[in-house]
């Protein structure tokens, strides 16, 4: 990563339905796997069930320019079946500004 590039984050929070979640596991693992193989920017995810029954999902990009060029892939057919069983769902951007 050059010093002109920060690492980035997009956090995304949503429900799923208990019964639905095993299958939203799964569908989100293929999600992760294809944008991971097609975009080798995005450096980790981090899946937390909070104690209101939420999720809080983490995305980490090398750069805001990496997770820009996989976007195309959150409407792909996978996408698209793992998010559907997803509901109240929000996202945000962030930067890396400080890690320890």
């Amino acid at each position: 990563m050059s010093t002109t590039e920060q690492a980035v984050v997009r956090m995304h929070n949503y429900s799923v339905d208990p019964e639905n979640v095993a299958e939203f596991l799964k569908a989100r693992a293929t999600v992760v796997d294809t944008i991971r193989a097609a975009h080798p920017g995005l450096v980790a995810t981090r899946l937390v069930h909070l104690e209101d029954g939420t999720y809080s999902d983490t995305w980490q990009w090398t750069s805001m320019q990496a997770m820009a060029a996989a976007f195309p892939l959150a409407q792909s057919p996978e996408a698209v079946a793992a998010w559907a069983l997803a509901s109240t769902s929000s996202a945000l951007n962030g930067e890396i500004v400080d890690e320890r």
